[in-house]
């Protein structure tokens, strides 16, 4: 069944450390099997805290999803994020169809 990481950006700390977790997390792609649903684009609270902005990744199932998680090439990225924003990182499992 589908599995979904959803990037939640509550706010920005360092844009220029973003600028290099964005290279490096594009990089860190590799050969997973990624499908963004979303990327920053406008979004609406409808409710609960406010968010600069929201990305939802789509992979084949969890498994997929943790590969491209715990990758060394995401982990180093993931270390620019961490000093770029305040993010909430969610890994969701999809319905079996």
């Amino acid at each position: 069944m589908p599995a979904y990481v959803i990037f939640i950006k509550n706010s920005t700390i360092d844009a220029e450390e973003l600028k290099t977790y964005s290279q490096k997390a594009g990089a860190a792609r590799g050969d997973h099997q990624i499908t963004p649903l979303a990327y920053y684009g406008p979004l609406e609270v409808l409710e609960g805290d406010s968010a600069e902005g929201v990305v939802l990744l789509q992979f084949p199932d969890k498994a997929a999803a943790r590969a491209w998680y715990d990758s060394p090439a995401y982990q180093e990225a993931k270390q620019h994020r961490l000093k770029g924003a305040d993010y909430r990182v969610i890994l969701a499992e999809g319905l079996g169809g």
